[in-house]
Protein backbone atom coordinates (compact mmCIF):
# COMPACT_ATOMS: atom_id res chain seq x y z
CA UNK A 1 0.00 0.00 0.00
CA UNK A 2 1.40 3.37 -1.04
CA UNK A 3 0.50 6.60 0.70
CA UNK A 4 1.32 10.21 -0.11
CA UNK A 5 0.87 12.61 2.78
CA UNK A 6 1.08 16.37 2.34
CA UNK A 7 1.72 18.99 4.96
CA UNK A 8 2.34 22.71 5.16
CA UNK A 9 -0.79 24.31 3.80
CA UNK A 10 -2.55 27.18 5.52
CA UNK A 11 -3.59 30.79 5.36
CA UNK A 12 -1.16 33.50 4.30
CA UNK A 13 -1.40 37.11 3.22
CA UNK A 14 -0.65 38.17 -0.33
CA UNK A 15 3.08 38.49 -0.84
CA UNK A 16 3.82 35.84 1.75
CA UNK A 17 5.37 32.40 1.50
CA UNK A 18 4.43 28.83 2.29
CA UNK A 19 6.26 25.54 2.02
CA UNK A 20 4.46 22.33 1.16
CA UNK A 21 5.97 18.94 1.81
CA UNK A 22 4.92 15.48 0.73
CA UNK A 23 6.27 12.12 1.77
CA UNK A 24 5.60 8.87 -0.05
CA UNK A 25 5.57 5.75 2.07
CA UNK A 26 4.68 2.09 1.85
CA UNK A 27 5.65 -0.46 -0.75
CA UNK A 28 7.81 1.57 -3.14
CA UNK A 29 10.32 0.13 -5.58
CA UNK A 30 11.13 3.34 -7.46
CA UNK A 31 9.73 6.81 -7.99
CA UNK A 32 9.91 8.50 -11.36
CA UNK A 33 8.35 11.95 -11.38
CA UNK A 34 7.01 13.74 -8.32
CA UNK A 35 5.00 16.89 -8.48
CA UNK A 36 2.32 19.21 -7.28
CA UNK A 37 -1.06 19.99 -8.77
CA UNK A 38 -3.76 22.33 -7.56
CA UNK A 39 -7.47 22.74 -7.91
CA UNK A 40 -9.29 25.98 -7.22
CA UNK A 41 -13.05 26.07 -6.61
CA UNK A 42 -14.95 25.61 -9.85
CA UNK A 43 -11.80 24.90 -11.83
CA UNK A 44 -10.04 21.82 -13.13
CA UNK A 45 -6.98 20.40 -11.46
CA UNK A 46 -3.87 21.90 -12.99
CA UNK A 47 -0.18 21.17 -12.95
CA UNK A 48 1.92 23.41 -10.73
CA UNK A 49 5.41 21.87 -10.83
CA UNK A 50 7.16 18.57 -11.37
CA UNK A 51 10.60 17.17 -10.69
CA UNK A 52 12.18 14.04 -12.09
CA UNK A 53 14.32 11.60 -10.17
CA UNK A 54 17.32 13.26 -11.79
CA UNK A 55 16.28 16.72 -10.66
CA UNK A 56 14.83 18.14 -13.88
CA UNK A 57 12.01 20.54 -13.11
CA UNK A 58 9.07 22.08 -14.91
CA UNK A 59 6.64 24.76 -13.81
CA UNK A 60 3.34 26.22 -14.84
CA UNK A 61 3.82 29.64 -16.40
CA UNK A 62 1.74 31.20 -13.63
CA UNK A 63 4.23 30.17 -10.93
CA UNK A 64 7.56 30.49 -12.72
CA UNK A 65 9.97 32.65 -10.78
CA UNK A 66 7.88 32.39 -7.60
CA UNK A 67 7.77 28.67 -6.81
CA UNK A 68 10.59 26.17 -6.53
CA UNK A 69 10.40 22.41 -6.24
CA UNK A 70 12.89 20.00 -4.76
CA UNK A 71 13.02 16.37 -3.70
CA UNK A 72 14.97 14.03 -1.52
CA UNK A 73 15.15 10.69 -3.29
CA UNK A 74 16.48 8.91 -0.21
CA UNK A 75 13.50 10.02 1.85
CA UNK A 76 10.87 9.90 -0.93
CA UNK A 77 9.89 13.49 -0.26
CA UNK A 78 9.06 16.43 -2.48
CA UNK A 79 8.84 20.03 -1.36
CA UNK A 80 7.20 23.04 -2.97
CA UNK A 81 8.45 26.43 -1.84
CA UNK A 82 5.91 29.09 -2.72
CA UNK A 83 6.93 32.74 -2.59
CA UNK A 84 5.18 35.97 -3.55
CA UNK A 85 1.83 34.30 -3.16
CA UNK A 86 -1.27 36.00 -4.50
CA UNK A 87 -5.00 35.25 -4.11
CA UNK A 88 -5.03 33.44 -7.45
CA UNK A 89 -2.83 30.77 -5.85
CA UNK A 90 -5.65 29.82 -3.50
CA UNK A 91 -6.48 26.17 -4.08
CA UNK A 92 -6.19 22.68 -2.75
CA UNK A 93 -2.70 21.45 -3.54
CA UNK A 94 -2.19 17.78 -4.31
CA UNK A 95 1.03 15.82 -4.27
CA UNK A 96 1.55 13.37 -7.11
CA UNK A 97 4.05 10.60 -7.65
CA UNK A 98 4.59 8.27 -10.58
CA UNK A 99 6.05 5.17 -9.06
CA UNK A 100 6.46 1.43 -9.20
CA UNK A 101 5.35 -0.38 -6.09
CA UNK A 102 7.37 -3.45 -7.09
CA UNK A 103 9.82 -4.28 -9.83
CA UNK A 104 7.26 -6.17 -11.89
CA UNK A 105 4.42 -3.66 -11.70
CA UNK A 106 4.09 -0.78 -14.17
CA UNK A 107 4.39 2.87 -13.27
CA UNK A 108 1.26 4.20 -11.68
CA UNK A 109 0.07 7.59 -10.51
CA UNK A 110 -0.55 8.12 -6.83
CA UNK A 111 -2.15 11.14 -5.19
CA UNK A 112 -2.14 12.68 -1.76
CA UNK A 113 -5.31 13.79 -0.02
CA UNK A 114 -4.62 17.45 -0.67
CA UNK A 115 -3.79 20.43 1.49
CA UNK A 116 -5.57 23.77 1.45
CA UNK A 117 -3.66 26.93 0.60
CA UNK A 118 -5.52 30.19 1.07
CA UNK A 119 -4.01 33.54 0.16
CA UNK A 120 -5.81 36.61 1.44
CA UNK A 121 -5.61 39.98 -0.28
Amino acid sequence: QVQLVESGGGLVQAGGSLRLSCVASGSIFSINIMGWYRQAPGKQRELVATISSGGSTSFADSVKGRFTISRDNAKNTVTLQMNSLNPEDTAIYYCNAQLKATNWLPLRNYWGQGTQVTVSS
